[in-house]
């Protein structure tokens, strides 16, 4: 993994010295656009819409339209401008984590200690953790001024860059504005069916289904080459359930989705008490009951021939 950064967290009279890596990456299939007779790549051209001919790289600059005006920016106006071309990551302030809105994060970068005695850093990390709070930091990326966070991933630093306030849309859909009652029965059988659901986030047990496809599929063309018949080695797989047609209204939806869920959670508990074997509790069980049942018959039946045998020698003792 590579550094894509070099500088220091900025912070009064402390500067602890860091590293930036991504920490993400895509694990998307790369494809490429070939000619499909001959297998050849396509290679885009920049052509000019206007005289038709075919523009290089080094005669290309920016503009800027806006349907009225068209103003062209060269690389000497770029270089004008007063970026902040400062190895620093700057913190602005401290802030609590629950007033940082996900809709503001961008892309996510792991911070390396890069002193020789750390020291700086995890008192940083450890500070930020006890407190509870997320540092909004300034940090200039490839030319650009960017908004970020700085907060505690695990035993790491992690710095998010965020979106400005005026990259965030403001939207009044029409529908969020409803009058709609909503009764107690249905916000009590829409709690039991959040609650069905619930679960610990576990992110490794979820996969990009499309691409584990399509890579069974380029190994599969790999191996047969042309002759794969894609229907027969790809068949449509189960299909998900369907809406019923007889829901006809909000409770009967959410009390049928309530009881799916009940029993699918059902079927995996059973299946994992199933594995253990019942036999040893099966056997005790039985040996109890047939050993209560047997001493019962056998002090029941015991009692009955005392009592006949007391009769017997009751009538002996009148006759005679």
């Amino acid at each position: 993994m590579r550094a894509i950064w070099t500088g220091s967290i900025a912070f009064g009279l402390v500067n602890v010295p860091v590293k930036l890596y991504s920490a993400t990456e895509s694990h998307d299939v790369r494809m490429h656009q070939v000619h499909e007779k001959d297998g050849g790549r396509i290679r885009n051209q920049h052509r000019c819409q206007e005289c038709g001919k075919v523009v290089d790289f080094d005669s290309i600059v920016k503009a800027y339209d806006d349907g009225d005006h068209r103003v062209i920016v060269t690389d000497e106006d770029f270089e004008a401008l007063p970026a902040d071309d400062s190895d620093d990551i700057d913190v602005l302030q401290f802030v609590p984590n629950d007033q940082i809105d996900p809709i503001m994060l961008e892309k996510s970068y792991f911070l390396e200690p890069t002193s020789k005695t750390p020291k700086a850093y995890l008192l940083l990390r450890q500070t930020l953790e006890d407190t509870d709070r997320t540092a909004i930091v300034k940090i200039t990326l490839r030319t650009r001024t960017r908004l970020a966070t700085l907060r505690v991933c695990g035993k790491l630093l992690m710095l998010q860059t965020l979106r400005w306030a005026d990259e965030i849309r403001e939207v009044d859909f029409k529908g969020v504005n409803s009058r709609a009652k909503i009764s107690d029965k249905e916000l009590e059988m829409s709690a039991e069916l959040v609650d069905s659901y619930s679960e610990d986030f576990a992110p490794e047990e979820f996969t990009d289904d499309y691409q584990e496809e399509l890579r069974k599929l380029i190994d599969a063309k790999i191996d047969q080459g042309e002759s794969l018949d894609v229907e027969e080695a790809f068949g449509e797989g189960e299909e998900g359930e369907e809406p019923s047609g007889d829901v006809i209204d909000l409770m009967e939806a959410l009390r049928k989705s309530v009881d799916s869920s009940r029993s699918k959670k059902g079927k995996k508990s059973s299946g994992k008490s199933s594995s253990k074997s019942p036999g040893k509790s099966s056997s005790k069980s039985s040996s109890k009951s047939s050993g209560k049942s047997s001493s019962k018959s056998s002090g029941k039946s015991s009692e009955k021939s005392s009592k006949s045998s007391s009769k017997t020698s009751e009538k002996k003792k009148r006759t005679g």
